[in-house]
């Protein structure tokens, strides 16, 4: 990781401070206890044990409640350790979580037209859950480890020097072991990574449009998608396994190496009186001592990839900035009249160099009501796109009120816009929550006069939990006509200054157009108005109809000054009616 990753990474304990010193604390503890209880053992055993006999029994008593007092320390300060010290973990993990999540709603929509929503799911859960353990672990394994191998290389060191040179010639050992498994490890756990989120995609989409995939019958092509995903998986995590099991299988081969060195040497030095029974007693209670913090450091290795490959993931993404943001001196857009004006307006997406838009002139009056029409591809949906800056111009400028939109806040602009769209999403939750969130502190009073105005009410009367129906994911539960006409309702809740009708009614049937449509009409009431529209009978009435085509703007008028051109506009409309 390089110096602001790193300092990123720490930043989050800040918050935690206090429980964090206070699990650092414990795991000192633990630590400084698991260094004494082996050398209470060694005096009982070198000095206690060949003393007086009359007082044997006494010290014993007295150095037996002592290691008992120490275990009780040990129990509470482990318990704080796993109990408080994970949940710490967790805190963390949340927040970073939450930070993620929140970056999310701050980016732009040309970020999500790059991006798979099963990745970006991914990287906010599945990336981020072995950060619970590496926040707490990671410092706590640390300390512990290295306060037990410092603490007892000193003690040995002072029982005999030989034996003591011996057993840490196999520390270096394991260091290389572990430099030369690190890296292959960390690399793996990455890739691994990314084949969960390829997986999760994949779900994500199939789970999505599972109407389509049974409609089309192609439940085996899906099946074999994902079987293809999942062996990348089995690939995947058999690398990350390889790695580990050299790793694990190197570590434990020199741990037994380790003791059977000690227990050898020991008992020639005892057999050549260079070592007491006890020392060599003491040795071995301190050998597991030694490879309990050696265990507690291959775990953090492990922790460490885990944990570290997805917070650089987490970072990569952090670090994608928003496309459209406040100006630095925005303004926030009060009270809009709603009158808009293209500037010599020009649009390309960032990846490709053919523009989409060019050099739009379109002055729209405050309260107007004026259409869209053009044949597929020729910018209709983009153009209204740029109002609430979904995407910024690439040439131009466009004002509402006379004001430039890139001088006010997006959160004041685009309150004062409000969009019906063809593909309407709703969210799982009741009818009142679908409603409500076009103003989330509305009462239920306002939620039910907003329905009525959008002909919704009767409708939602007749379901057994009316207004808390539950209406399924994204509204399965709902016919067309209805899931405009909540759409429509969480509009008339809005109760914004600008509207945009993107080809709101083009996927309904006559009837329910019919409903739909006087629902429009009544919340385009005294409201500037842009209408999409592919079924030209909807926009008969509208003040001003503007003909879209490659070039921009080709023709604009009321319905019968431009069939009286006989232009591009005329053209489109005899092809549906005649």
């Amino acid at each position: 990781m390089n110096k602001e990753y790193i300092k990123k990474f720490i930043s989050y304990y800040k918050p935690y401070k206090m429980l964090f010193f206070m699990d650092m604390l414990c795991a000192l503890t633990v630590a400084g206890i698991s260094l004494i209880i082996p050398l209470i053992t060694r005096h009982i055993t070198n000095v206690v044990l060949v003393g007086d006999s009359s007082l044997m029994m006494s010290r014993i008593i007295k150095l037996g409640l002592l290691m008992l007092g120490l275990v009780v320390i040990e129990f509470i300060c482990n318990y704080f350790i796993t109990y408080k010290g994970h949940l710490m973990g967790v805190y963390m993990e949340t927040d970073l979580r939450n930070e993620l999540f929140e970056h999310y709603q701050k980016l732009s929509f040309s970020f999500y037209d790059n991006q798979k929503v099963g990745q970006l799911m991914s990287r906010l859960t599945n990336d981020l859950f072995p950060l619970t353990e590496l926040y707490h672990h990671g410092p706590e394994d640390l300390v512990i480890s290295i306060i037990k191998i410092v603490g007892a290389f000193i003690i040995l060191i002072n029982v005999n020097i030989q034996l003591t040179l011996l057993i840490f010639i196999f520390i270096p050992i394991m260091v290389v072991i572990v430099l030369f498994f690190f890296r292959k490890m960390k690399n793996a756990s990455k890739v691994n990574k990314q084949v969960i989120g390829d997986i999760n995609a994949t779900i994500e989409d199939n789970l999505s449009g599972i109407r389509v995939v049974k409609s089309f019958t192609n439940e085996e092509d899906e099946l074999e998608k994902f079987r293809v995903d999942n062996h990348r998986f089995i690939k995947s995590k058999g690398n990350a396994y390889k790695y580990m099991a050299g790793f694990h299988t190197s570590i434990s081969l020199t741990s037994s190496l380790l003791n059977i060195s000690v227990i050898v040497l020991g008992a020639l030095f005892i057999s050549k009186d260079k070592i007491l029974l006890g020392d060599l007693l003491t040795y071995l209670l301190y050998i597991n001592n030694l490879l309990e913090p050696i265990k507690k450091l291959i775990n953090f290795t492990e922790q460490y990839n885990e944990g570290i490959t997805g917070f650089e993931r987490f970072m990569e993404m952090m670090e994608i900035n928003p496309d459209i943001i406040d100006s630095k001196d925005a303004k926030s857009l009060l009270d809009a009249k709603g009158r808009v004006r293209f500037n010599n307006v020009s649009f390309k997406y960032n990846d490709t160099d053919e523009y989409v838009l060019k050099n739009i002139n379109l002055d729209v009056d405050e309260g107007e009501y004026i259409a869209l029409v053009g044949e597929s591809g020729v910018g209709k949906t983009t153009l209204c796109s740029l109002i609430p800056r979904f995407y910024d111009v690439s040439g131009g400028s466009i004002t509402i009120d006379d004001i430039n939109i890139k001088d006010v806040t997006l959160k004041s602009l685009r309150s004062n816009i409000g969009i019906v769209q063809q593909d309407v999403y709703l969210f799982a939750g009741t009818i009142m929550d679908n409603i409500r969130y076009g103003k989330p502190d509305a009462s239920d009073e306002e939620i039910i006069k907003a329905a009525k105005l959008a002909n919704a009410h009767d409708f939602i009367s007749e379901f057994i939990d009316g207004y808390n129906t539950d209406i399924g994911q994204r509204g399965v539960k709902l016919s067309g006509g209805q899931k405009q006409r909540i759409s429509i309702a969480r509009v008339f809740l809005k109760n914004p200054s600008i509207l945009i009708f993107d080809e709101a009614t083009s996927a309904l049937d006559n009837e329910s157009e019919k409903v739909v449509q006087d629902s429009l009409e009544l919340l385009s009431k005294n409201r500037t108005t842009f209408v999409i529209a592919h079924r030209l009978s909807t926009i008969r009435n509208a003040q001003r109809i503007i003909v879209l085509s490659d070039d921009g703007i080709k023709e604009s008028g009321t319905h019968e000054e431009l069939l009286k051109k006989d232009g591009i506009y005329s053209h489109l409309y005899n092809m549906q009616f005649n």
